[in-house]
């Protein structure tokens, strides 16, 4: 079941694998848990829930609490903020030292990002769309012939992960919940391509104050967040990167760009219909999931949100 290009290390060869729901047994072995299971969302949700309660932080790859008011659904970059609702979150909870938080959706990673610098300008209205890698879907070519010289124009749940989570991402907190902002207005398709690892979307954006594509650019370029600053040990040195070549950014040449953890821009220029239009990039596996985690968590001890049990 080993899914990586690289063959699995020695030292990992014989890691003795225990039952997640053995709780009792796990606690006094850990300081905190990432969760990335593969069962039913109320599932999933019990089973976070009873390692907070049990004084174990959790940090959530699924989708099961994305939505739950007062769990902090982050890009460490964009929205360190809606870390404060924590503290709510315990309260519910009980807890002192238990509490969830998420990644959100890989695919919104390409464009949220990019996205995040412009939104002084008020976006309007966005339209993107995704192709997206392989690994997405937990697949490996061997394992998916079928999508060899072949694209799949749907992925069940996608589009409207893609569609909402930007909004909750971009929210403010508010009484002790997470307030998902009103807009932009976004619309999005998805589809799945043959490439191993790598998220790459199409957007088209409107503005209520349409900047020039020199402040663009500007901002792209000096956009930097809490991980930056902070110096994490998984943060990209710089969070945007912008190709001026016109077939840049490629998903084979550029996803691994800061191990993985960068993003990556291209393409920008003036549309006939929107008023800017641009390509990005994001390596889904990394940034988008297993990186993407360890650099929340990076943030979350940073922030004193994570202590020793």
């Amino acid at each position: 079941r080993w899914k990586m290009s690289t063959p699995i290390p020695e030292e990992y060869k014989n890691m003795i694998i225990m039952d997640a729901q053995k709780i009792d047994e796990i606690a006094p072995l850990v300081d905190f848990v990432f969760c990335a299971v593969d069962m039913k969302k109320d599932e999933i949700k019990a089973l976070e829930e009873k390692y907070a309660k049990a004084e174990i932080p959790v940090v959530s790859n699924n989708s099961a609490n994305r939505w739950t008011p007062d769990v902090p659904m982050v890009i460490p970059e964009v929205n360190d903020a809606h870390l404060e609702v924590i503290e709510a979150q315990r309260r519910r909870l009980g807890t002192k030292r238990g509490f969830i938080a998420v990644k959100p959706n890989c695919s919104i990673q390409s464009y949220v990002g990019a996205l995040t610098p412009l939104r002084k300008y008020g976006i309007k209205e966005v339209v993107a769309t995704t192709y997206q890698a392989i690994s997405g879907a937990g697949k490996t070519f061997n394992e998916w012939p079928e999508m060899i010289d072949n694209l799949i124009p749907y992925i069940g749940g996608e589009e409207e992960k893609s569609e909402k989570e930007p909004l909750r991402v971009w929210g403010e907190v508010v009484n002790g919940e997470v307030v998902p902002a009103t807009a932009p207005v976004i619309t999005t398709q998805c589809l799945r391509v043959p490439v191993t690892d790598g998220h790459m979307a199409a957007v088209f954006v409107r503005f209520e104050n349409k900047p020039t594509k020199e402040e663009i650019l500007e901002a792209w370029k000096n956009f930097a967040g809490k991980p930056q600053t902070l110096g994490l040990p998984s943060a990209p040195e710089q969070f945007i990167t912008y190709f001026e070549e016109d077939n840049r950014p490629q998903t084979g040449l550029d996803r691994d760009l800061y191990g993985g953890m960068g993003v990556s821009v291209g393409r920008l220029r003036p549309d006939t219909v929107y008023d800017y239009k641009f390509v990005g990039l994001s390596h889904n596996t990394l940034r988008g999931a297993a990186g993407g985690a360890v650099l929340i968590a990076e943030l979350l001890y940073r922030e004193g949100y994570l202590t020793k049990a």
